[in-house]
C-alpha cells in the first residue's frame, strides 16, 4: 500500500481530472507552425543564427494594435519599437520582448519618428561579438543600434540617422528606408535600401531608388557614395545574401502595370517570366557597386494574404528559409470573434520552406501556407526553459511588453531582452511546446516558477487531458515549486501544455523537467513485505528508489512510520 504526503513547497499530484471550465481560443493551429507567434503582431523579417539558434526581428505592429485599442487600420505611425523572437527547433519560438527604438534614440529629437522593417547582421569582434540592427525611421532615413548579443542591450551609436536623403549617392530616392545588410566573405559590410514610386529620373520600369553602398569598418557609416540597383519595377523590402560567392539582392516588386517587360527582356537578352505584382523577385552580381553587373533572375516569393510584401531569405542549419508575413493571424481573430471588425492591416510573421541551388545560385518559388516547416528536431524540457517559449497559445498576455530595466534578474537564458518577463495567463489561458522529448524511462518531477494568486496546471498531450502536475501560488512574488511527475504519463515525444484554471490570473516565468531518480532521503516509503534479502524501497509518490537511503523517514504497508539512522 502506498501512502501519499504533501510536503513544504513540494506537490505531488498522481492524477487530476481536467477542469471542466473552458480554456480560451486559439487563433493558430496547434499543428501549424505559422505565424510563428499565436498572439503577437509582427511583420517586415530579418534574421541571423548564433550559437545554434535563429532570432527573427520585425516591425512591432502589436505596438500600434494596442495602440488602436484593438480595432481599425494600422498605419504604422505608431511603431517606434522592433519585436525579438528565437528558435532553435522551428516550431517553438521564444519571444524575447520589444526593442525599445524610441527610448534608444531619444537623443534624435524630432529627427526619430518610427521604427520599422529591421535588417540584422554580426560578427565576431577584436574582444566581444558585435550585433547591428538598421531600421528605417519612417521612410525619411535609417537608423543603426549596436549590442553585445543578439538580445541586447541595444544602444544607438550616433545622435541621428545613420543615411539620409543627403548621403553621398542616394537622390533622389522617395523612400529612404527598408534596409538590407550583408557582410561578405573578406568582412566587408554592405547595405541596401530605398523605394517608392518612381522618382524624377525615373519609370514604372526602373524607379531609380534601389541603393546599394559600403559600409566602414565600423558598420555605422557609408563608406564612399550609394550606387543605384537597376532593378525592375522595384518597389520595397530589400535584403540582401552571399550566396556561392555572389550577392543576391531581393527586393518587393511594385504595383505598376508590367507594359515594358518585353522591352526589357530583350534588352536583357533573358526570358524570364514577367513578374506579379507585390511579389519578392531577386537579382544576382558579382561586382555590386557595377549596376551593369546586376542581372535579374525571377520572382520567388508570392504575394502573401497581407496588403504589402516583406521578407528575407535565411539559411538555418544548412537549410534555407523563406521568413516573411500575412495576414493569417489576423484573419483568423476575426473570423472567431477575437478582434473588432474594423481590424485591419496588422502583419504576422511565417516560415516556409525555401530551395535554393547555391552555385546559380537560383532561388525556387517559394509555397506559402499556414502549416509551415516541420521541426529540426525535438525540444528538451531537461534544460530550464521560459515561459515565453511555445508554439502557440489561447488568452495569452505579457506582462512587460517593452524594454526592461537593467536591474532586473537575468533569465536562465542568459538573454537580456527576456529578463524579467513572465507570461500572464488569466484562467482558462494556455500554452503549449510541441516535441516535447521526455526519453524512454520518463520525468520524475517539473519545476515551475511563477507569481501571483493563481493555479498553474501541467498537461501531456492534449491540453483537456489529465493534469500531471498542479501547482496553488498564493503570492505576489515570485516562486519557484518542485512538483513530482508520473514518468509513465511524461514519456516518449509529446506536445506540452501549460494551463491557467485558478480564478485569478498568474504570471508563469520559467520551467523544467527532470528525469533523476530522487534520493529519497526526505521522503521514502519501504515495502516491508518484500524479501529482506532485496527488499524494495519508494518514495510517496510510488516510485521505486535504486537502493536504501542512509537515512530517512520510512513507513511500512500498514502506515507504520519510523525514522531509520
Amino acid at each position: 500500500m502506498i501512502k501519499h504526503f504533501f510536503l513544504i513547497g513540494v506537490m505531488f499530484v498522481s492524477a487530476f481530472s481536467a477542469s471542466a471550465q473552458s480554456l480560451a481560443t486559439a487563433y493558430k493551429t496547434v499543428g501549424n507552425a505559422n505565424p510563428i507567434s499565436g498572439s503577437i503582431f509582427c511583420a517586415d523579417p530579418t534574421a541571423l543564427d548564433y550559437e545554434g539558434r535563429l532570432y527573427v526581428y520585425g516591425s512591432n505592429d502589436h505596438q500600434e494594435f494596442i495602440a488602436n485599442g484593438k480595432k481599425g487600420e494600422n498605419s504604422y505611425g505608431k511603431i517606434k519599437s522592433l519585436v525579438v523572437f528565437s528558435t532553435d527547433d522551428m516550431v517553438n519560438w521564444t519571444f524575447h520582448g520589444t526593442i525599445d527604438v524610441g527610448k534608444l534614440c531619444s537623443s534624435w529629437g524630432w529627427q526619430f519618428g518610427n521604427s520599422w522593417a529591421p535588417s540584422v547582421t554580426w560578427r565576431s569582434g577584436k574582444y566581444r561579438d558585435e550585433f547591428f540592427l538598421y531600421f528605417a525611421n519612417g521612410a525619411s532615413n535609417i537608423g543603426v543600434l549596436t549590442a553585445s548579443s543578439p538580445t541586447g542591450p541595444w544602444s544607438s551609436p550616433k545622435s541621428g540617422p545613420m543615411i539620409t536623403g543627403s548621403t553621398s549617392g542616394v537622390s533622389p530616392c522617395n523612400w529612404c528606408f527598408d534596409p538590407g545588410v550583408v557582410i561578405d566573405e573578406n568582412g566587408q559590410g554592405w547595405i541596401s535600401f530605398g523605394g517608392g514610386d518612381p522618382n524624377g529620373q525615373g519609370s514604372d520600369l526602373q524607379p531609380n531608388n534601389a541603393c546599394i553602398a559600403k559600409l566602414k569598418s565600423t558598420m555605422t557609416a557609408i563608406d564612399g557614395s550609394a550606387v543605384k540597383l537597376p532593378a525592375p519595377y522595384h518597389f520595397e523590402a530589400s535584403e540582401l545574401n552571399i550566396i556561392g560567392g555572389k550577392f543576391v539582392y531581393t527586393y518587393c516588386s511594385s504595383w505598376k502595370d508590367r507594359n515594358a517587360w518585353s522591352t526589357y527582356q530583350q534588352q536583357q537578352g533573358i526570358t524570364v517570366s514577367t513578374p506579379g505584382k507585390c511579389t519578392m523577385c531577386y537579382m544576382v552580381s558579382d561586382d555590386p557597386t557595377e549596376p551593369s553587373s546586376w542581372k535579374y533572375k525571377g520572382v520567388y516569393g508570392p504575394h502573401a494574404s497581407a496588403p504589402n510584401n516583406h521578407s528575407h531569405l535565411h539559411k538555418f542549419n544548412g537549410k534555407y528559409y523563406h521568413i516573411y508575413h500575412s495576414a493569417d493571424l489576423l484573419n483568423s481573430m476575426k473570423s472567431k470573434g477575437g478582434v473588432d471588425g474594423s481590424a485591419s492591416t496588422f502583419r504576422s510573421i511565417c516560415v516556409n520552406a525555401a530551395t535554393v541551388t547555391e552555385s546559380t545560385p537560383k532561388i525556387n518559388s517559394v509555397t506559402l501556407n499556414q502549416s509551415g516547416v516541420a521541426a529540426i528536431k525535438n525540444f528538451d524540457p531537461y534544460v530550464l526553459q521560459q515561459a515565453e517559449t511555445m508554439a502557440t497559445s489561447g488568452g495569452v498576455n505579457y506582462e512587460n511588453f517593452k524594454n526592461l530595466s537593467a536591474n532586473t534578474d537575468i533569465s536562465g537564458l542568459g538573454n537580456d531582452a527576456s529578463r524579467n518577463m513572465t507570461v500572464k495567463m488569466a484562467q482558462g489561458a494556455w500554452t503549449v511546446v510541441r516535441n516535447v522529448d521526455f526519453g524512454t524511462s520518463g520525468a520524475t518531477s517539473v519545476t515551475l516558477r511563477v507569481k501571483g494568486k493563481g493555479t498553474l496546471e501541467v498537461r501531456v498531450g492534449s491540453r483537456t487531458s489529465t493534469s500531471v502536475a498542479i501547482v496553488e501560488n498564493t503570492t505576489t512574488s515570485l516562486k519557484t515549486y518542485t512538483v513530482d511527475v508520473d514518468p509513465t504519463k511524461c514519456v516518449g515525444v509529446k506536445n506540452l501544455y501549460f494551463v491557467s484554471t485558478g480564478e485569478h490570473a498568474i504570471q508563469f516565468d520559467q520551467w523544467q523537467f527532470s528525469d533523476e531518480v530522487p534520493d529519497a532521503i526526505n521522503v521514502p516509503f519501504i515495502d516491508a513485505s518484500s524479501d529482506a534479502s532485496s527488499p524494495k524501497y519508494y518514495d510517496f509518490g510510488g516510485r521505486q528508489l535504486k537502493g536504501m537511503p542512509a537515512e530517512g523517514f520510512f513507513i511500512d504497508e500498514n502506515g507504520k512510520k519510523f525514522w531509520r539512522k
